[in-house]
């Protein structure tokens, strides 16, 4: 396992990095002088070329050594992030935002799946787990430092700290982690299969609704938390959605393998979700209320993918590194389409305090996908015992 901490430290940088633009938006904004949409679509482009990177370079750098294709994609990641910093225009900044999602869309996937082969299968659940949890503690220290970084020197030098975390990350790979080769990539026709069998394509349809709702409200939160209560400080908020997601990933992976049910799990996991966000719009009006809504909706949100990379690593054994990264693709894709989203109801007249219901409308749809998924997948048990018993 310490290893798999390896990794974390760089998941450490993407969760800072991914988290933190959403509350540096408006200081962007301000900077450039545009509009909240506007700004929103600098979280837009790091999670769709994030999506798009996944599975593309899950492909073409399968096979090769694990150490020198996360090497390459922290160089790309922290690369970007100091020309994220430097950046003269907006333009130029979403460019920059661009190529830290490429390397942010390379890394991610292939550590979880890294941190899967690092240990035996009873522990899986935990090494995933511990990946995804450095970047909820990217997101729960990070985040609220960041914030605080910018409110001292500036959002740039809020870039400049990722940028340092980065660096880090590149020296503790180089030194410590392993060289092992990643699994070989699946043929056009296997990865075809995979894409079009039933039980993958349901997981990674509830990912990416989830994420759509989940990420997609997240982006707009400071929008979101003035209008309904005036909030202008949406640090202590964020601190309480970084403490839940802490709590949900460190979690999450002792209690799938302690249950070894993924996906009854995520069945509770959006429901828990869903009445969060739902409640937000009047319990934000209550201290207690309010922060209870957004550690639980911090702690479903991070503890979501943890199972559907195990269901994923399950029905695709042989083709665990493209799996998992077809599932962050679909992850970031939804985040991607979840901010264009956002922003697009809101230049259509949509208000900000509205947003969480939509968000816990799309969240209630993939609760019922997934109650589905979970009542097909006990028939197909149930019809192989009986099988087994006939035989």
């Amino acid at each position: 396992m310490q290893k798999v901490l390896l990794l974390t430290v760089g998941m450490f940088a993407l969760g800072f990095d991914a988290y933190v633009v959403a509350g540096l938006l408006p200081a962007i904004g301000s900077d450039f002088n545009i509009s909240a949409s506007q700004s929103g679509q600098a979280v837009s482009v790091f999670t769709l070329c994030y999506a798009l990177a996944a599975p593309i370079f899950a492909t073409i750098l399968a096979g090769k050594p694990v150490r020198r294709i996360l090497l390459l994609a922290l160089v790309v990641f922290t690369l970007a992030n100091a020309g994220t910093a430097l950046a003269p225009t907006y333009t130029l900044l979403l460019l920059s935002r661009a190529i830290a999602g490429i390397g942010a869309g390379l890394y991610s996937p292939l550590a979880a799946a890294a941190a899967a082969a690092l240990v035996s299968s009873e522990k899986r659940g935990r090494a995933l787990g511990m990946t995804l949890g450095g970047m909820s503690m990217g997101t729960v220290i990070g985040v609220p430092v960041g914030l605080l970084i910018a409110e001292q020197i500036g959002w740039r030098g809020t870039l400049w700290a990722v940028t340092a975390l980065g660096v880090i990350a590149i020296i503790g790979i180089t030194a410590r982690f392993p060289n092992f080769p990643a699994a070989a990539p699946p043929s056009l026709r296997q990865r075809l299969a995979m894409m079009t069998n039933g039980r993958v394509a349901a997981t990674v349809g509830i990912t990416f609704i989830t994420s759509v709702a989940s990420l997609g409200l997240y982006t707009y939160v400071a929008s979101v938390l003035q209008d309904l209560a005036d909030i202008e400080s949406i640090t202590p908020y964020l601190w309480a959605w970084g403490i839940g997601g802490v709590i949900g990933s460190f979690s999450i992976g002792t209690l799938i393998d302690r249950t070894g049910r993924p996906r009854l799990l995520m069945t509770v996991i959006l429901a828990l979700m869903a009445l969060a966000v739902f409640v937000l719009p009047v319990g934000i009006h209550y201290a207690l209320a309010a922060f209870a809504a957004f550690v639980v909706w911090g702690a479903t949100g991070w503890a979501s993918q943890a199972p559907q990379q195990h269901v994923l690593l399950v029905l695709q054994p042989e083709h665990g590194p493209a799996a998992v990264a077809l599932n962050s693709s679909a992850n970031y894709l939804g985040s991607a389409v979840g901010s264009a989203l956002g922003g697009a109801v809101l230049l259509a007249g949509l208000a900000p305090g509205q947003l969480p219901i939509v968000a816990g409308a799309l969240i209630a749809a993939a609760l019922l996908g997934q109650i589905w998924i979970v009542s097909r997948s006990q028939g197909f048990a149930k019809a192989g015992r009986e099988e087994k018993i006939q035989s």
